[in-house]
Formats: C-alpha cells, structure tokens, sequence
C-alpha cells in the first residue's frame, strides 16, 4: 500500500506542481493577448451592467446580477478560502502578490469558459437552458477532440 500511495504521489506531484502552474499561466496569459486585454477593459462597463436597474429580461436570459451569484457560487468554495489562507501560512505575505498576478490573467481564463457555457447551451425537455462544461466539451471541443466529447 505505501507503495501505491508513493506512486500516487509523484504523479500528484508532478501534475499538480510547476508543469501546471506553468500551463495555466501560459494559457491565461495567452487567452488576454488574444482577447486584446477585454476582461481588463471591460471592468467598468462590467459594474455599470450589473448594477443597472432598468433591465428587460428575455426568454433564455439572466439578469447579469444572478449570473455572477451563480458564477460565483460554482467558482468560491470552500477550497478557495482554506487555498488563500494556506498559501498566505506557507509562503508568506509574497503569495498574496502571486495570487494578485496569477488572476490578473486567470480572468481571461474564467471569461473563455463562461463563453463556451453560454455558446454552446442547450435547452432540455422542460425548455430550460443548461450548460456548462459537459456541453461545451461535446458540443465545441468533440468535432475536434471526440474522445473528449463523449
């Protein structure tokens, strides 16, 4: 057993170590200069829209209050406040300043996914929009990747 548990740990090790640090900071930074900086430049307009009072909501449309309650329910938990405050206990006051840069460009990262939920939607048998990863892998990434759709 403490043999499986040795593998099991290097590949957590490995996976979930620098590799992937790297990949989603490379990934983060390259979806902002894809989308020319917008998560950034649009942050105003992003709290005028939300705390605009005079809004008409269509079939199949969410007022932009709800969504970030829902994105924001399925996006804190637990795991990230238990993650803030072990990383501030393990590394110091410098982690905040990582924490800072990294979502600087996780933003565009939250944004990409958000798009995909939304564009490949689909409305189920009670006419009720639902999404979400599950929809977009195989509905956007399974023409591409069908392995990954399925």
């Amino acid at each position: 057993m403490d043999r499986i548990n040795s593998i099991i740990d290097s590949i957590n090790a490995f996976a979930w170590g620098p590799p992937m640090l790297g990949i989603l900071g490379v990934t983060g930074l390259l979806l902002t200069l894809g989308l020319v900086f917008m998560p950034w430049r649009k942050v105003g307009y992003g709290f005028r829209l939300l705390f605009d009072k005079n809004q008409a909501v269509g079939e199949g449309e969410v007022k932009p209050f709800n969504a970030l309650m829902t994105a924001l329910s399925a996006t804190v938990g637990t795991g990230n406040i238990a993650g803030v405050a072990t990383a501030i206990a393990l590394g110091g006051p410098g982690a905040i300043f990582y924490m800072w840069l990294i979502a600087l460009f996780g933003m565009a990262t939250k944004y990409a996914e958000a798009v995909c939920a939304v564009t490949y939607r689909e409305g189920d048998a009670t006419g009720k929009y639902v999404g979400g990863p599950m929809y977009y892998l195989r509905n956007g990434v399974g023409e591409f990747a069908p392995e990954l759709g399925k």
